[in-house]
């Protein structure tokens, strides 16, 4: 909003100097960051304590799980809340607004939220783990995600982009090599965004663990989308120029600065969880701004930590029905370790050091082309 302000009323901002940092994407990045910030600090103690006397006994927990969880019970969830309370006031005030991208990204992340909104609500009002079904849930992400993907594309067959671009696949490491499969790119797209997702969503399961990875992709892909966006610094690390992707920098420190606002109260002990109101909208918010960037595969390096707690889901119950045997003590793998005896903050914190070397390592594709 104040970045349109202040381009319409550009002749009367010339009399004051200090309104023309408005017009730098690097200055909106830092101001989207302390706002989401604030907002989620200040919603804080209240949105907790209103959230607990809503929810009574709170987030189920799995029987099943480690027994050292059975002390979160009442702890409230929908924390995911105050993250995209602070996203979304974030981007409406420093935001350029006209810009495409920054609608479909949101519009996933919100899409995505209400979704996970409702599955909470089920889980709370019938005090059991097991929310909306698994089809119910992959059916409304895989409509959102391809419409997703075809405005993308759309938008970007009418941008000044590299011929073919939009409906291309890019590869990390490698200069001027583009994959076009068409319109089957959609689908594609919709994987990215739903798988992603979904990772992100199996990852939230200690306190701490998933919000924090999920900073370091959002500050890897404020980085990303920065670069691609400005047509000499893409000239100069020869990855494609997307235009109008830079935008998506300022949706990236939102993020960041709604993480560490719920990060405050979700630090152990947690004081509130994500649930998956958090979670399945973070993870379609990341996906999204991949198929922007047009670095879906990067996305796979940056948020390796995330693909390897939904690969080891699928590789559990893929091996488990072939053999009726289980290779890990419990899935996701952060219970696994939990099992063999590690304490939490171990887990979480070790966990942190992977996702940190995990996307230092996928922005060094920028450069090692």
């Amino acid at each position: 909003m104040f970045y349109l302000l202040y381009l319409h009323y550009a002749d009367i901002a010339q009399d004051y100097p200090l309104l023309h940092l408005i017009q730098y994407q690097t200055v909106r990045v830092a101001l989207a960051m302390a706002t989401a910030m604030i907002v989620a600090v200040a919603m804080g103690s209240r949105f907790i304590n209103w959230m607990r006397l809503r929810q009574g006994k709170g987030q189920p927990i799995r029987e099943d799980g480690p027994v050292t969880h059975l002390s979160k019970v009442g702890t409230p969830t929908m924390g995911g809340l105050m993250i995209l309370a602070g996203i979304a006031v974030a981007v409406f005030l420093w935001g350029d607004l006209t810009n495409p991208y920054i609608w479909i990204v949101s519009g996933v992340t919100a899409a995505f939220g209400v979704l996970g909104f409702v599955d909470d609500y089920a889980k709370v009002t019938k005090q059991s783990s097991a929310g909306l079904t698994s089809k119910q849930k992959l059916a409304a992400q895989t409509v959102v995600a391809v419409i997703a993907g075809i405005l993308t594309v759309l938008w970007m067959t009418h941008s000044p982009t590299s011929p073919g671009l939009e409906t291309s696949i890019a590869f990390p490491f490698l200069k001027a090599v583009l994959l076009n499969i068409g319109w089957f790119y959609v689908a594609f797209a919709a994987f990215t965004i739903v798988g992603f997702s979904n990772a992100v969503n199996l990852t939230d399961g200690l306190d701490g663990l998933a919000i924090v990875p999920v900073m370091m992709a959002a500050g890897a892909f404020g980085i990303i989308s920065y670069l691609v966006g400005n047509f000499l610094f893409s000239e100069y690390l020869q990855v494609h120029h997307v235009p109008g992707a830079g935008e998506l920098a300022i949706f990236c420190a939102a993020i960041i600065g709604g993480g560490m606002g719920f990060l405050w109260y979700n630090a152990p002990p947690a004081k509130i969880f994500m649930g998956d109101t958090g979670s399945l909208a973070l993870g379609g918010a990341l996906g999204s701004m991949a198929v922007a960037t047009k670095h879906e595969l990067v996305l796979g390096i940056v948020g390796g930590l995330f693909v390897v707690e939904a690969a080891s889901v699928m590789i559990q119950v893929g091996y488990f029905k072939m053999t009726g045997k289980r290779i890990f003590l419990m899935a996701p793998i952060h219970h696994h370790f939990e099992k063999m005896g590690w304490p939490e903050s171990t887990v979480v914190i070790r966990f942190w050091i992977v996702a940190a070397m995990l996307a230092l390592i996928g922005l060094s594709t920028l450069k090692l082309r």
